[in-house]
């Protein structure tokens, strides 16, 4: 079953980039995945999210509030 990676942001460059970022590393690493933007801001806050870029696997918030380096990236698809 393919891993969930959802992306929050309302759409900013530093959202487009950690986008750019996620689908490079799971390329990269041949993982099962897919990546979902949401851009929600309702959404956004009741996931409980005060500071974007955010990352979530399969609905677990990994990342807040930076862009991670494709090495980051990486290591969180391969830790979740």
């Amino acid at each position: 079953m393919a891993k969930k990676v959802e992306v929050f942001g309302k759409g900013c460059a530093r959202c487009k980039q950690t986008i750019k970022i996620m689908e490079t590393a799971i390329k990269e690493l041949g993982v099962d995945a897919v990546v979902e933007k949401v851009e929600d801001i309702n959404e956004i806050v009741s996931r409980g999210i005060v500071a974007t870029p955010a990352i979530a696997v399969d609905g677990k918030i990994v990342l807040t509030g930076k862009i991670p380096t494709l090495e980051e990236a990486k290591e969180i698809l391969m830790q979740n």
